[in-house]
This record gives structure tokens, sequence and C-alpha cells, in this order.
């Protein structure tokens, strides 16, 4: 199953959430594909902190365990981890999709 993730911090732990986020990618569970990962360079929407760093990412995961295995050391280091499980959509191919899953 395909995640977007939606990560914040505030800035004064960005040294702290550095070293974490490199050990955690260093070591991903053989369950987890990073796909692309982005940091916001602003806040991208209403009722963060105005000191928040955020990050997106998107991930392929097996398993919640291996969700866990990557979300708890971050979590541990100060992060606020935001999770949407997400649909693959191909561009022009909404009707077609929506076909498939209407019945």
């Amino acid at each position: 199953m395909k995640f977007l993730t939606f990560m914040w911090f505030e800035m004064a732990k960005a040294a702290e959430m550095a070293k974490a986020s490199d050990k955690v990618m260093a070591s991903l569970p053989p369950g987890v594909k990073m796909l692309a990962s982005y940091v916001c360079q602003a806040v991208p929407f209403p009722g963060l902190p105005p000191d928040a760093m955020v990050g997106i990412s998107i991930a392929e995961v097996d398993s919640n365990e291996d969700l866990a295995a990557v979300s708890y050391p971050l979590q541990l280091a100060g992060a606020v981890i935001h999770r949407v499980p997400v649909l693959e959509l191909p561009v022009g191919g909404a009707a077609e999709v929506e076909k498939k899953y209407s019945g």
C-alpha cells in the first residue's frame, strides 16, 4: 500500500531529526520502499507553528509493523507524523479507475 506522509517538527530539533532520519533511511525494513521525499520551503497548511519544518514523503509499505519501524524512531526524536493511504491514479485515467471501483 502507498502512503503520503506529512512529518513536521520544530526547527530547534532539526539537527536531532536529521540524525534520526539518516539512521532510519540507512536501514529501512525490507517491506518499505521510499518513492519520493521532499522538504517544504513554506508551511503547507494552516495550524502549524511558525517555526515548523515540514517534510512530505511517498512510500510503498507492506505492513503496519514496517510502518511502525520507520515512524517510531522519528517520533521519539520529536516528529509529528500523519500518514494518508493513497491509490495511484494514472494521468488521464480517472474515468477508467472510477469505472473499475464503482462496480
